[in-house]
This record gives structure tokens, sequence and C-alpha cells, in this order.
């Protein structure tokens, strides 16, 4: 099983419009962040989670031209305002995309894109759209959801398993629920929101994740949805040697070796 990080930073991307880059150091390509997404692969299966902003770039920079399904996580617009995008993956395929999500999240897309879902003007929908259940499986993998606090909204949280390997995705969350640590047990990789170090309300801060992480105990983490005060090099200076700050691009591959415990580009 693999996993690519499409994009790691937050709403605003890295830099920031202005060329702000922050603490960032505008020489490291790898702090130039898209908003979050991921796509997990094991055995010719493709999930993408979440439609970015960014998607169409995130998906040409991977030589990805087709998935076998979409799970959204929320409705916030940096998760979910690439979905024009998805009408070039139903050419590819040929038949409309498989989509799911929370009930929630569905009612809100169907009501701000309600063409993906029902098409218009002559034009084919391009999203069939289910919701989003507790256990699913698609293709090879197995997928685990729970609902994880985000502000005064949820977000899903994803458990991918396949091989006997585990993969975990956090993103958008605001605190640490009975349910959420039972799905993020026992993971090979957790790839987690991390926005910054000051403390924000709707998302967690270093110091919390890295609580988060002495207690779950993944075998290696990959920090994302990381803001412009998260330098690169800054935080491989201080993070423990089995948690790594993310980046476009970055693909983390299972099952994992000893050299993968080892904090790399």
């Amino acid at each position: 099983m693999k996993v690519r990080i499409l994009g790691s930073g937050t709403s605003s991307g890295v830099p920031r419009i202005g060329n702000d880059w922050g603490d960032c150091d505008p020489n490291d390509p790898r702090n130039r962040r898209t908003r979050a997404s991921i796509l997990v692969e094991h055995d010719g299966t493709r999930i993408l989670v979440d439609t970015s902003p960014d998607m169409r770039q995130q998906l040409l920079d991977a030589n990805v031209a087709a998935v076998d399904a979409v799970i959204w996580t929320h409705e916030h617009a940096d998760h979910v305002f690439g979905i024009d995008d998805l009408r070039q993956i139903y050419h590819v395929l040929g038949r409309p995309v498989k989509g799911y999500a929370r009930p929630r999240t569905a009612a809100t897309l169907t009501s701000q894109f309600g063409y993906v879902f029902t098409g218009n003007g002559g034009y084919p929908p391009t999203v069939r759209l289910d919701d989003l259940p507790d256990q699913l499986r698609v293709g090879a993998i197995d997928i685990r959801v729970v609902d994880q606090p985000h502000g005064r909204i949820t977000s899903a949280g994803l458990r991918f398993e396949a091989g006997g390997c585990a993969i975990g995705y956090a993103t958008d969350i605001s605190d640490m629920t009975d349910d959420m640590r039972r799905l993020y047990e026992g993971l090979d990789i957790w790839i987690v929101d991390a926005l910054r170090r000051r403390p924000h309300p709707t998302h967690p801060d270093l110091a919390t994740v890295l609580g988060w992480i002495g207690e779950l105990r993944p075998r290696q983490t990959a920090l994302v949805h990381m803001d412009q005060s998260m330098d690169y090099a800054g935080l491989i200076a201080e993070l423990p040697p089995h948690v790594r700050p993310g980046h476009d691009g970055l693909e983390l591959m299972l099952p994992l070796h000893n050299a993968d415990y080892r904090i790399g580009g």
C-alpha cells in the first residue's frame, strides 16, 4: 500500500497570496504547499481524499488520470472546490466517479454543486454520490470511518487497511475522542493535521499533536495542513525520528522497513 501527500498546506496554501512565506524558507521547495489532500493506492485501487482547489495540478504532478473513488472529509472550501476537475476523470473512466461523504457533507455538496451529481443543460452527471458509512471496501482497500470534532462541525477520520498494513488520515480536527483513539491505534503511518505551533480553535497545534503521537504510537507520522509558520527545516530539527513534516509529493510505502523510520526529504 502507498499513500501520496498531494497537498500539505492549510486553506491559504504556502506561500499566501502576496508571496507571504511567513517563517518558511522560500528556497526550500518542500515549503511550497498546496491545499490538503492525499491519494491512497494498493493493488491497482486508487482512492482520492478530498478535491482541493489545487487538485488538477496535484494529479498532474502525480501522473494520475483516474481514481476508483473520492472520499470527502468535510465540506470546507479548501477540501471541495476542485470538484469540477472530476469531470476529466469522468471522461477517462467513461462513467461517473464514485463519491462518498457523510450525510451533512453530502447535503452541502449537492446543494452547492448539484450539476456535478445530476447533470445540467445536456451535460451528464460526473459523480455518483453515496453516503460514507462507518466501514466500506473500495477495490482492494478496507476503510473505517469515524466523525471527528472540527470546531462547530465534524470531519471524517479515515483508516485504510490492505495487506496487513494500516494508514490513518486525520485532517481538520480540534480534539481527540475515544472513537478516534480506537480508529488510529496500531497504525503503520498516521497523516495528521498540525496547523502551527500556536493554539487554534479548530485545528491542533504542534505540541498537542506530538502528545497524541506519544499516546497512539504510530510507527511513522507525517504532519500536514501546515501554515506559513511551519518551516520544513525547522521542523526537521525539532521533531523525533519517527515524525516528519509532510510535503507535497511525498510518497510513503508499506510495509515499512527500518530505513523508513528515519526522517528524509
